[in-house]
């Protein structure tokens, strides 16, 4: 009999909700080729086309302003390519992003690197808007593109968009995108009600499939040139054939994605929270005096290395993480910790929980209960009680 598992690590890939799969499975008979003009295409092209209003309408956008990619990177390396412009008006040439965004952010933009500043965040994570407006106030002549995650992949910190764009429009020059890719389907999220000029997400974070993804526009919002050249497909911004099946499926998680799970996944975490700093006082929870993702735990308990203490709780059927999923599954220290201002030898502990649709009670009971061995065992080694 195989031993049950507990997978908390929704935050680098949540499973494929069975919907999800049986949409993708019907998909995959449409013979069409959504360009093409006959009857079969036209049958392609509709379940594409729902699958674009689905997702616009998950994020208060236009079903006209949601370009389909590959997944979350693709899309930001679009958007942060030097392209993004109000239409009839001059793209950025500085950009501003913050210390804690994603590697697809982080590393994947096209600035040249004398024409980057980033934007510092307290210890908690959280961007820190004076810092921001004294960057903009700097370059005030400048045309600017701001990106600042909607919410962080490995402390599960969100930050102040709204407050952000406000500075934006304050400065008259400046673009804004949000990397939302864990925010979508986890907590509400209306682009057009926060003023977002650019918004990028991925579906396997919310019960989608793999590569599947989308840049989404501000309606006045443009891409000056294509990012991928050749048919013309995806408004001339992104050649080659859709993947119809794959994005059928983002379309149904995206009808799907329910953030009133946010409360029950909240309770889930501050359960498992409280057990660890109850069996171990001196466990340190990041990013906890700022808001958070209600499914995202991060914390490190002082001395407990993060490569033996995922290795002893996958060996209990826990899967965690200790942070980013996108460094070849290497442990090392996270930039984003880093950034906090986070000891070295505390950010080498860190772990992460991350909750979502199909996470329960079982799951959560499984992960005190592994947590609070491996913390006795770190103890008895010590010599000292908890």
């Amino acid at each position: 009999m195989t031993a049950r598992r507990a997978y908390l690590d929704h935050n680098a890939t949540s499973p494929v909700r069975p919907e999800v799969a049986a949409a993708v499975a019907r998909a995959l008979t449409l013979p069409g080729n959504p360009s093409s003009i006959h009857a079969e295409g036209r049958a392609a092209r509709a379940a594409l086309e729902a699958a674009r209003a689905a997702v616009a309408r998950r994020i208060g956008a236009g079903t006209g302003r949601v370009v389909f990619t590959s997944g979350g990177t693709e899309a930001a390396n679009a958007v942060l390519s030097g392209a993004l412009a109000r239409t009839g008006q001059a793209a950025p040439t500085r950009l501003l992003v913050g210390a804690t965004e994603h590697p697809c952010v982080a590393a994947g933009h096209r600035f040249p690197a004398d024409a980057v500043a980033v934007i510092p965040v307290d210890a908690s994570g959280v961007i820190d808007l004076p810092a921001l407006k004294g960057l903009l106030d700097r370059h005030a002549e400048t045309d600017l593109l701001i990106s600042v995650h909607a919410a962080n992949n490995e402390t599960g910190v969100i930050q102040p968009l709204q407050a952000i764009v406000a500075l934006a429009r304050a400065h008259g020059r400046a673009l804004v995108h949000s990397d939302a890719v864990q925010a979508v389907g986890k907590i509400p999220l209306d682009m057009s009600a926060l003023g977002l000029d650019a918004l990028t997400l991925s579906g396997h974070k919310f019960g989608g499939p793999k590569g599947t993804g989308a840049l989404v526009l501000a309606e006045g919002v443009t891409l000056n040139a294509a990012f991928l050249r050749g048919g013309g497909q995806e408004a001339r911004l992104r050649g080659g054939t859709e993947n119809v099946p794959g994005l059928v499926g983002l379309g149904v998680a995206a009808d799907l994605a329910d953030p009133a799970l946010s409360d029950r996944l909240g309770i889930l975490r501050d359960g498992i929270a409280d057990a660890l700093c109850a069996s171990a006082p001196g466990c340190v929870v990041f990013g906890a005096g700022a808001p958070r993702l209600p499914n995202t735990l991060c914390f490190a308990v002082p001395d407990l290395d993060a490569a033996t203490a995922l290795m002893a709780l996958d060996l209990a059927g826990v899967a965690l993480s200790s942070g980013s999923a996108c460094a070849s599954g290497k442990v090392a220290r996270s930039p984003v910790l880093a950034a906090m201002g986070v000891a070295p030898a505390l950010a080498a502990g860190a772990l992460r929980v991350s909750l979502g649709w199909n996470s329960t009670e079982s799951d959560a009971a499984q992960c005190r209960a592994a947590c609070e061995r491996l913390v006795a065992t770190l103890y008895r080694r010590q010599g000292r009680a908890a």
